[in-house]
This record gives C-alpha cells, structure tokens and sequence, in this order.
C-alpha cells in the first residue's frame, strides 16, 4: 500500500476528538509536516503563525487556513496543539507561550536552546496539566524500531556496546547562510546528535554518565553557496565530538559527530551483544535495512537483512505529533518532553565532560520509550491506532 493510501487515525486519541494543530513557523522544515498532516486522521492544520506574516499568508493561502499572530494562534480556542517549529532559540519562548494558553505542544528538535529552558518549559507544563512532544520522531519508523525489536528478541544476547557515527565536511558546502552551525549552541553533536542518541535511547536505554573530548579543526569556514558564496565566518565552537555513554543497562555507545572530515564507511549505528552484532540505519530517517550477523555465522552468511518486525510504515515528520495526541492521560508519549531533556542533558554533558575531561553524571532522568509494533492489518481505515494506544 503506498504512503499516500495509507492513513493513521488518531481521532479515539486523549481528545476524543479530531484534534486542532497551529504551526508556530513555516520555515522549510514545516513543508515535512504539512506532506504528512493529510494522511494523519484525527488531526487537522487550523492556523499558522510566523515571525514572517508573508510567509504565514503563502503558507496559509496554500493550506486553506487561517494566517494568525503567534499571540492569536496558541489562544485559538480551535487550536489543540501547538506545532513548534522555531529556531531552537525560539522554542522555550513559544513552548511557555503555548502551555500558559493550556495547549499541548509539540516541538522541532531540540526542545529548548539548553537543558535549564527546556526544564522550564516540562515544570510548567507539568503545573497546567498540559503534554509536551518533541522530536526526532524517526526513530518511530521501521528502520530503528525494527533494530530495537531485534535488541528486545534476544538475537543479540546480551547487549554490549554500541557505536554511533556522523561524518561531514562541514554544512557550509551547500547551505546559504550556515552561521549559526559554528556559534554556540551549534556544531555537529547539538544539531546532528538529536537523532543518534535517541536512537540509542530506544535501542539500549537511558544514560547515566558520559566521557568525552572535542576539538577544532579550524577557525573559520568558507561559504559554498548562495549569494554570501566566498565569505568566511568565524567558528566558535568545537566541530568534533567523540563520546563515551553509560547506559543504566550497562552497555556503553560510543559517539562521533564531526563536521571536519570528509566521510565516512562506518554505518550510522551498530550494535554489539554477547551473541550478535547489528547494523541500523539512519536514525535521520524513517527507514533502512536492518543487518545482523551472527557469532557462528560464516561470510556466506555474514549481515544478512532482517524483515521488518516493527515501527511505522512509510511514516513522516509528525507522527510523533500523532503519537502525542493518541496517547491516553497517564501514559508517556513515546516522543515525549521529557525524552528530549534526557537526550539534551546527555548532549550537554559530554560537551562538559569533552572541556573539564572529566565523567559527568546526565542528571536529567528518563525511561526507555514504548516500542511501536508493527501493524498487523495494514488495509483498514486507521491502520495504526492499535500501535499508537499500545501500551
């Protein structure tokens, strides 16, 4: 069945109604959301919002909704939830906003510039009685949850280590106005590290202390595009990031996100146990091919593919949103606020850790999230509500 047949209906979800979305931002990451909106029954795009009001009128016009003020928007009594998808610098501003309007909301990655504003922002909305999402939501598709279901069967045995690999040369190659990947709050672990150490959350568990070290390669970057092409701009932060990670279960990841060096062969994610080793997908996708390869297993047989077991077919951007608003009153949605400050304060930590060189505990706590099951009946309107109300 392809992406465009299939829906998910999420209007049994915690509102017990089809719920109203705002989109706070429509930049280009908003153009993921509204492809997928269409097809998540149970949720329908009321308003939009932007700093820009040309932006949000185009965007509006498009959409056939409302063009709002971001003041208007999170006070809209259609609006349900809040769609935050600001500049990271905006989001604890828009996220309070939200919640002191008694709206769910739900975020682009990461939840708030540092792990204190997004603290603030899960106080609050823990105060109003409201919840709060946020992104990476790939790690719901089928590449990692297939992954994760294999870690859970024991094919692995008893899990061991794992390694997470990013390499570039830097986003100043292809991106128009790259400052703010080199100024602080930037580099490769806080923009590219979202998705990794979530995946690894999902595979392996929470984090309970890290080790690490960084550097810099150079001092200034060179734009490659666009109409500042040529112009240098300084590089104020450490753009490679190596990481040790203890897990509660014992098993510990080791992370390299850098943006000075060309490439890598590594995969983006394996995994070791006792018995087995993985190779997982991009956690920046919904999906990949899964391989494993045994202890026994010769090199006729070596990393053979597993089937999909498990995850969100054909998913996008925003299924975490419907996972928000599907999951019932007392159950943590599986992108939840408070695995976004897990994986900001494990982020931050090595970045700590990397400038004293010593190991710093991840103060802020989290469980390893819901597994998604795979569908079993994929050709009924609402295919995916048994997966969402899983518990």
């Amino acid at each position: 069945m392809t992406a465009e047949a299939r829906t998910l209906d999420v209007s049994t979800g915690a509102t017990g109604r089809t719920a109203g979305v705002g989109i706070v931002g429509c930049g280009a990451i908003s153009g993921q959301y509204l492809d997928t909106l269409p097809r998540l029954d149970g949720l329908r795009l009321v308003a939009v919002a932007d700093l820009d009001p040309g932006r949000a009128a185009a965007v509006a016009a498009e959409q056939g909704v409302r063009a709002l003020t971001v003041d208007a928007l999170v006070r809209d009594p259609e609006v349900d939830v809040v769609l935050n998808l600001t500049t990271p610098a905006a989001h604890e501003e828009v996220a309070l906003a939200a919640v002191a309007a008694g709206k769910d909301v739900y975020g682009e990655k990461p939840l708030a510039a540092d792990r204190a504003a997004a603290a603030r922002v899960l106080v609050a909305a823990d105060a109003a009685g409201v919840r709060v999402g946020c992104a990476p939501d790939t790690v719901l598709g089928t590449g990692i949850q297939t992954a994760r279901r294999a870690v859970d069967d024991g094919l692995l045995g008893t899990p061991v280590a794992a390694t997470a690999t990013m390499v570039t040369a830097g986003h100043e190659r292809w991106h128009p106005h790259p400052d703010f990947y080199y100024l602080p709050g930037g580099g490769p672990l806080l923009d590219m590290g979202p998705y990794y150490v979530t995946a690894l959350v999902h595979l392996l568990g929470p984090v309970t202390s890290v080790v690490g070290a960084s550097s810099r390669a150079r001092a200034t970057r060179t734009i490659g595009s666009g109409p500042r092409a040529g112009e240098e701009i300084p590089v104020e932060v450490d753009t490679h990031v190596t990481g040790v990670l203890t897990h509660a279960s014992g098993a510990l990841s080791t992370l390299v996100m850098s943006f000075d060096a060309p490439a890598s062969q590594a995969p983006p994610i394996e995994v070791h146990g006792t018995l087995a080793s993985l190779q997982v997908p991009d956690p920046n996708g919904f999906e990949g091919v899964v391989r494993l390869r045994g202890v026994t297993e010769g090199a006729a047989d070596a990393w053979r593919a597993l089937p999909v077991s498990a995850g969100f077919p054909d998913a996008g951007r925003g299924y975490g949103l419907a996972d928000l608003v599907a999951t019932p009153d007392g159950v943590e949605p599986r992108a939840s606020g408070r695995l976004a400050l897990h994986v900001l304060d494990v982020m931050e930590s090595l970045l700590d850790a990397a400038r004293t060189g010593a190991r710093v505990e991840v103060g802020a706590a989290a469980d390893r999230p819901r597994a998604v099951p795979l569908p079993t009946v994929p050709d009924d309107r609402g295919w995916l509500a048994d997966a969402l109300h899983e518990t």
